[in-house]
């Protein structure tokens, strides 16, 4: 098998790295924070001590990292992955980013002889530990063809949708979706928990209607019961959704509920809750109706 530099192990990295080790792919590690590393090993897959060291031993480099800033450092900055790759190794950019960092990425890794593919994830944790992430793509398609069966383990949907940037672009709507939804789940519960109505009925007598959905199953049952515990915290969302609003501008495409519900995430921020789950958005509406939507 092909072995394969993973650089990132957080919330998401973590588990999806090691679905790979349990797939019987031979990984080499590397994450800034060394215990993370470490655990890794104990896992089965070798530690790296930089992210070129990584590089440098693997035929194919998966990067899962908070936002565009790190990324680049990781790829482009000193012991950084292009001072260790070798031509013709595909870099695998597994996090959520700008589309434009995406392409950048992709130009300066090019002049290396390094193929990048965007790849951003949704799903959240739960999914990731799953290993049924739904995968969105950007980047050549003889590149994606080498590495579909590596995403195929780390996640049940894998869709090239087109070139480099496309899979940021793809993962950039999705959050649009996801945060409006959840954004629309909060006012209908609350104004259902205000007029006197049980919102758990609420929600089994719409969630099989066209109001239904896999944001309201998924966030409906939590917000019953007061779990806000992350999957994907708020504080993430406002980064998917800053991204968003930015390639909108560059674009000149107007979205105004988008805008509203970044104030709204904004606002839990501020009052300490960023790092709730996105479906703890509902709160924002209790406080405001003064009601809590509860079983």
């Amino acid at each position: 098998m092909q072995k394969i530099g993973f650089i990132g192990l957080g919330i998401m990295g973590k588990p999806m790295a090691k679905n790979l080790i349990k797939a019987g792919y031979p990984l080499i590690v590397y994450d800034i924070a060394p215990e993370k590393v470490s655990q890794l090993a104990g896992a089965g897959a070798q530690a790296a001590s930089s992210s070129s060291e990584a590089a440098r031993a693997s035929e194919i480099i998966i990067t899962m990292l908070p936002n565009s800033p790190e990324v680049k450092e990781a790829v482009l900055g000193g012991d950084g992955v292009l001072e260790g790759a070798k031509p013709g190794t595909i870099l695998v950019d597994m996090s959520s980013i700008a589309p434009l960092v995406s392409k950048e990425v992709s130009k300066k890794a090019k002049d290396k002889g390094v193929v990048v593919l965007d790849a951003p994830v949704s799903g959240g944790e739960p999914k990731a530990v799953d290993g049924t992430l739904a995968i969105m793509v950007g980047g050549p398609q003889d590149a994606f063809d080498k590495v579909k069966d590596i995403l195929a383990v780390m996640g049940d949907s894998v869709t090239r949708v087109g070139e480099i940037g496309s899979g940021n672009t793809t993962k950039l709507a999705n959050q649009i979706i996801v945060a409006l939804n959840i954004a629309a789940m909060s006012e209908a519960m609350v104004l259902a928990t205000k007029s006197g109505v049980d919102p758990e009925k609420v929600y089994q007598a719409i969630r099989g209607g066209l109001a239904g959905s896999t944001v309201l199953d998924a966030k409906m049952p939590l917000a019953l019961q007061g779990n806000f515990k992350p999957g994907f915290r708020i504080e993430l969302h406002i980064k998917d959704l800053a991204n968003a609003l930015d390639t909108a501008h560059e674009l000149g495409v107007s979205m105004p509920l988008s805008r509203a519900v970044m104030g709204i995430m904004q606002t839990l921020k501020a009052i300490g809750k960023g790092a709730d789950d996105h479906g703890g958005i509902i709160q924002y509406y209790e406080k405001l109706a003064h009601v809590e939507v509860r079983k």
